[in-house]
């Protein structure tokens, strides 16, 4: 069995087109068919469903895609970590996943990470929660940023470093009558019209399970409550981290909130799988000194 035969398989598998997966490989639609051939031959089983287009995988062939992407994502850390021995630290890409709440937090990472490797790249996706541990778990990405929540603690398959504690915190225009208060209740946070983080946003709740706050808008940047920041309506509940978005005339205040204050780990997960690849491995190197692992 060759490596590319399996890389054919699994990006047919990914694009579900011939003509596409051909292209990406860099071979005509031919050559992919029989190198995939080659593969089901090799594994005594068929891959996918065969017919004029792409029909779907076998289950067999299902079975065998997460194994491909496994292989092929410690293939492509083999070659990394000779390329880096040669040059001076890595080459390649590390792929990460940020929930939008983390994405302030993501450059005190990237800046560590392009000064210690800097013929690699980086990629720093927008995501759910859910989309970043199926990434890891899944080979599709290196790391990510979010907040810690129960399925991510309880999850044995990623390792995770805490990286802050992130308080809550009240954001309004510096004109409005909650700008002159050192902290803002929940109760009164909940009077005003609000921009909130989308799904996955956390806030307390009133002991009966209602939450606290209902947001008028939910934004899925923290790129986009500052916009409505900035327009003079809207006042916001936003991470302690959002203060490095702030420019210096901005004047927008952000105040502590009360009754119940709500903080919440700010976390990077990776692969708990032993060895890590050595891109992993160089991701977990570049997070804060001050940072405990959990």
């Amino acid at each position: 069995m060759l490596i590319r035969h399996l890389e054919y398989f699994v990006t047919l598998a990914e694009e579900e087109h011939f003509g596409r997966a051909a292209e990406l490989c860099g071979v005509s639609q031919p050559t992919l068919s029989q190198a995939i051939r080659k593969l089901e031959q090799d594994l005594g089983v068929a891959l996918i469903v065969r017919g004029k287009r792409f029909m779907g995988l076998t289950a067999e062939g299902e079975r065998v895609l997460p194994w491909g992407r496994q292989i092929l994502s410690d293939f492509g850390s083999l070659k990394d970590d000779l390329s880096g021995r040669r040059k001076g630290g890595l080459t390649g890409q590390l792929r990460l996943g940020v929930t939008p709440a983390a994405m302030a937090a993501l450059p005190r990472i990237t800046e560590r990470f392009e000064e210690r490797n800097p013929l690699a790249r980086i990629t720093a996706s927008p995501m759910t929660a859910e989309q970043i541990v199926q990434g890891i778990e899944g080979f599709a990405l290196d790391g990510g940023l979010l907040w810690l929540d129960d399925a991510v603690a309880g999850n044995a398959a990623l390792s995770r470093v805490v990286l802050a504690q992130e308080e809550m915190m009240f954001a309004c225009p510096p004109d409005h009558p909650f700008a002159a208060e050192k902290t803002i209740p929940w109760r009164d946070a909940m009077t005003q019209p609000l921009v909130t983080l989308g799904a996955g946003f956390p806030v307390p709740g009133d002991g009966a399970g209602k939450p606290l706050i209902r947001a008028g808008i939910t934004c899925n940047s923290l790129a986009g409550i500052l916009a409505h920041l900035r327009g003079g309506l809207w006042c916001a509940v936003v991470p302690q981290g959002f203060a490095a978005l702030l420019a210096p005339g901005d004047g927008i205040a952000l105040r502590s909130m009360t009754a119940p204050a709500l903080r919440l780990p700010l976390v990077a997960v990776l692969s708990a799988r032993d060895p890590q690849s050595p891109m992993v491995r160089a991701f977990r190197d570049c997070l804060p000194a001050q940072a405990a692992g959990t």
